[in-house]
Formats: structure tokens, C-alpha cells, sequence
């Protein structure tokens, strides 16, 4: 039998994946590391626990989504502001 929550953690997985794309240390290091993170959890059984770490998974999510807009505000300021003020 299947875990019903199956879905939701190759969701996030995907996400993240595509996520790492834009990484400040590359692809391949955030590939890596993502990898080690879910293959430290695959023996979870237990439904509170998945999801427990399904919405850490979202936080990273977010964080990340925030380092990348932060990323491309400060380059866009840079490109239309003296450097001086």
C-alpha cells in the first residue's frame, strides 16, 4: 500500500528541484544537497511526521523564493541608482 502523502512529497521535491535552478552556489550543489535531505528522511512511515517535514519543506520554499526576489531587486537597483546614495 502506497502512503496517501506520497504525492505531496514528490511535489515539493519537483518544486525545490526547480527551485535550485537559480541557486547562488549552483545547481549541482543545491542537487546534492536536496538529495541528502530527502534520503535522510525516506524511512518515515509516520503521517504526522510527513507532514511535519512536508511543511518545512514549504518554508524552505519560501525562503528561497525570498533570497531569489531579493536577488534580482538589488540588481535592478543597482542598474538604475547611483551607486553614492
Amino acid at each position: 500500500m502506497t502512503n496517501p502523502l506520497r504525492g505531496e512529497v514528490m511535489r515539493l521535491y519537483k518544486n525545490l528541484l526547480y527551485l535550485g535552478r537559480e541557486y547562488p552556489k549552483g545547481t549541482i550543489y543545491f542537487r546534492e544537497r536536496l538529495k541528502t535531505a530527502f534520503m535522510k528522511n525516506k524511512d518515515v512511515t509516520d503521517p504526522e511526521k510527513i507532514k511535519k517535514l512536508i511543511d518545512r519543506g514549504d518554508y524552505v520554499i519560501k525562503e528561497l523564493e525570498a533570497l531569489y526576489f531579493l536577488r534580482k531587486y538589488r540588481a535592478m537597483k543597482k542598474r538604475y541608482y547611483d551607486p553614492e546614495h
